[in-house]
Order: C-alpha cells, then structure tokens, then sequence
C-alpha cells in the first residue's frame, strides 16, 4: 500500500519537457522531415482567418471596402445628378442666411443684446467678491439672468416668426446655448475660489505664517546678486516672477471674461495654458478647411438631402413602412456625410482655429470616438468640451452632494436632451420632443450597447454605436420635417411640401 502511494507521488511530480526541449524537439523533426527524399512541403500551420493563426494583416481588405463604398456613393450621387439636376444654387444658400434676402435687424439685435448678461454676471460677481452683495442675493440674480438668458430666444423667436430665417435663428440659439453653459462655468468656478479664500482666512489664525514663494525667490535674487552671479540669471527670474498664476479676485475683469467667452472651451479657468506664437501655416491650414468646409456641406444638403427629405415625406405621413424604410436608408448615407463634415469642421479646424488666435493651448476637442464600443465611451469622445463641461460642473457636484451615480448620469443626459431639443424646436418654432426623447434613450441604448460589447464583443459593440449614429439622425429629421410642415402649412398642404 505504501508502496503504490510512492508510485503514485512520483507520477503526480514528474516534470514536462520545457518549452526549449519542445522547441529542440520540433526543429530536430522539422530536420528529419527535410531530408526525406518525398520532397516534403507540408507543416502545421492555420488558416490566416483563424483566430489561432496570429494574422491581422487586413489592410487590402480595408482598401476594397473603401472602394466599394466609394462606388456605391458615386452610383447615388450620378443618380441624384440625372434625377434632380445641379441643385447647388449659391443664392439660395445667401436667402437661407437672410430670409427673404433682407437686413436682419433682429437678429443683429438679439446678437448684441447678448452681451447684457455677461456684463451683470461679472458686476454680480465684483459686488459678491467686494462683500457688497450676500451669497443668497448673489445666487438668485444669477439664476434669474441665466434663465431669462436662455428663455429669450424662444419668446423672441416665437412671437416674432418672419424676422428670422431659419440659420439666423439656429445661430443665435448655439450662441445664446453656449453662453449659457459659459456663464454657469464662470459663476461656480469664481463660487469655488471665493469659498476656498474664505476658508483659508477663517483658518488663517490657527496657523503659523509661512515664508512664501515670493519671498523666497527675492532672498535668492539678493543672495545671487551680493554673490556676484551674473544678469542673466536674474532678468530670467524677474520674467518668470511676471508670470505668475493670475489670484482671485483679481481675475474679475471684463477683458478676462471675454477671452473665456472667445475661447474653444465651456469650462472657466483663472489660468488657461497659452501657447508662445501663432504658428501661421497651421492657420491658414485650418481657415482654409472652414472655408471650404462650409461649401461642402451647403452643397450636399442642397443637392442630396433636401430632395431626399422632401421626398421621405409622404411614405412616412401614409405610415407606408416599406417605403419609408427605403428613404430612410437613402437618406442615411448623405446625413451622414454631413455629420462628418460637421464634425470636422466643428471640431478640428475651427476650434483649432480659435485656439490657435488666442494662444490656447488644450486642444483636446475630441477622442477616437470612432473606436467606441458602447454609447457611454462615445459620449465620453467625441464633444470633450461638452462632456468636460458636464463632468465638471454638473456630475462630480451631484456626486458630491450625496446623489447615486444613476442620477447623476441622468441628470447628464437631462441637461443635453434639453439643449438638443432647444437648439431644433426653436429655429423649427415646431415644439416636439423628438430629440428630447432620442437623447434620454440614449440611457437605455447605453445599457444595451454594454451588453452587445459584453455578450458579442468590442466589435459588435461598436457596430451597435455606429448604427444608432448612421439611422438614428435621419429618422429624426424625417419626422421633424412632417410636424413642420404639418405645424405650418397644414396636412392638406403634405403633397404639395413631398415632391421637388
């Protein structure tokens, strides 16, 4: 008994052969194999589309996608060209701009007024610094002018419906929009500092006083100057001591205040990151694609998405799914090279653009949202202003104020479902909650996505991203063109609106 339990053991321990004696013993038969006089010219290896194979190199396969995408869009667009003609009319694009082609006084208007409230948040923001004004007085005149901010345009653009046309009142709905995200950064940053200050003085007697970094750097300068170190070294200091971090409230100026109000972020900072020059090839790089990005995308939604619109209107008013499934999909394709062109445009050249004229220096616009596996990463990508801002400004303090995680990214999404709906409705002057109710859905479509990556892996997961992008949009624009001309022309008028 005792014998075969030895036995036993010794089995159990005995050592494999390593990978270099498995190593020797393959090349040793590869060897053998080799000098068999049948001319061998078999050995193990994996099919390249196996996973086991270790190939990844798919790149001509790329290329043929491109290529067959290509074509297909060129076939769509000789289509678009013999069914409708050239459609791009520069002049249309001036009407568009100016309504019926006349001076927008009200819109030069509601663009001036906008500076009113940037002048009372800062004169708020003295007297709060000053002590002239209590926190609560302070608090209720700037939740006042920020709602009276934001609700202007709607009144305005509602009552006063033939002053402006449809890109003027888009136009002043981002402005006023971005303003208001803008003005909100302004008063909880200069909140934070103020109640850090009077933190500080309130603990200011329990504590020794500290030399501080001033006065460190003058003891060095007399130190090196009765040491006879030279002027260089001093004048190098002197302009790093010029330098030094702007304090609040020192940052309560008009000229500050609009350099954040100019700059490409939402988020306030007392001491932006600046660049040392403007680098004049990049510039004129990223004007140029401006301009020319703007041609571009007049020109497709002229020539390819307004007839394809137009014509997506009566399948979906009859409910006709086959039909209007079929338009939807014709519509996909051009919406989503708009999109991208948008994306670009916004995103790279001109934010590039402003960052690079006044010397700011993050320009970390977007992520690689395009490698996004669910809904939250490409949420996280692909706006970082925005998604800066809302981090910072409005989950971390809900975070902080003792709300679950769940309310917080509800709140987050509540915040931009209104501003998707504000920045439609109100140019459309068609009151829906289309956009609304796409960006709260987002929530759930959040939590498939996380499954489909779970369950199917990253790349179906991003495949799901990509899908609610390409079809999500155009479904949304086919049913705000039917409430608009529903709204405004009436369904009697549908046939007349659903042709071009």
């Amino acid at each position: 008994m005792t014998a075969d339990t030895s036995e036993d053991v010794r089995v159990r321990l005995r050592r494999a052969k390593s990978f270099t004696q498995v190593e020797q013993y393959l090349e040793q038969e590869t060897k053998v194999r080799k000098n068999q006089p049948d001319r061998p010219c078999h050995r193990p290896r994996d099919s390249l589309f196996s996973w086991s194979s270790g190939f990844d190199n798919f790149a001509g396969l790329v290329n043929w996608g491109f290529l067959l995408l290509f074509m297909g869009s060129m076939r769509l667009l000789l289509e678009n060209f013999i069914k409708y003609g050239i459609r791009v009319n520069p002049k249309q694009w001036l009407e568009l701009v100016t309504g019926d082609g006349g001076p927008e006084n009200d819109t030069i208007l509601m663009i001036l007024y906008s500076i009113v409230p940037v002048v009372i948040c800062l004169l708020v923001e003295k007297g709060l610094a000053a002590g002239i004004l209590t926190s609560k007085f302070g608090l209720t005149t700037h939740v006042v002018n920020l709602l009276i901010h934001i609700l202007l345009p709607m009144v305005v653009v509602h009552t006063k419906t033939k002053a402006f046309s449809l890109i003027a009142a888009s136009s002043i709905c981002m402005l006023y929009s971005v303003l208001f995200l803008k003005l909100w950064s302004y008063v909880q940053v200069n909140m934070w500092c103020r109640n850090s200050r009077l933190l500080t003085a309130s603990k200011a007697h329990q504590r020794r006083q500290s030399i501080s970094v001033g006065k460190l750097a003058i003891q060095g300068n007399q130190g090196k100057g009765q040491n006879g170190v030279g002027d260089k070294s001093s004048k190098k200091e002197s302009e790093l001591g010029s330098t030094k971090p702007v304090q609040y409230p020192d940052n309560l100026s008009l000229r500050d205040l609009y350099y954040f109000i100019l700059a490409p972020t939402l988020c306030y900072e007392l001491n932006f990151p600046r660049t040392t020059r403007i680098r004049k090839r990049f510039l004129i790089k990223r004007l140029l694609e401006v301009v020319i990005g703007i041609q571009v995308m007049m020109s497709l939604f002229q020539q390819w998405i307004i007839p394809s619109v137009k014509n997506s209107l009566i399948p979906f008013s009859n409910m006709d799914l086959a039909k209007a499934v079929e338009r939807l999909l014709k519509l996909a394709i051009p919406n989503h090279l708009v999109w991208l062109c948008f994306f670009y445009l916004t995103f790279h050249a001109w934010l590039n653009l402003l960052g690079e004229l006044l010397h700011f220096a993050d320009r970390n616009f977007y992520l690689d949202w395009w490698n996004s596996n669910n809904i939250d990463t490409f949420w996280r990508s692909w706006n970082m202003p925005v998604h800066r801002w809302a981090v910072r400004h409005l989950y971390i303090p809900l975070i902080e104020a003792g709300y679950t995680r769940v309310i917080a990214t509800t709140s987050v999404f509540f915040i931009s479902a209104f501003f998707h709906e504000y920045l439609v409705s109100v140019p459309l002057r068609t009151f829906k909650t289309w956009a609304f109710m796409g960006m709260m859905g987002q929530v759930p479509l959040s939590l498939m996505s996380r499954w489909v990556e779970k369950r199917l892996g990253p790349r179906w997961g991003n495949m799901t991203v990509w899908a609610s992008l390409i079809l999500g949009q155009p479904l949304c624009i086919m049913m705000y063109y039917h409430d608009y001309v529903v709204t405004h022309f009436g369904e009697a008028l549908i046939d007349s609106y659903g042709h071009v």
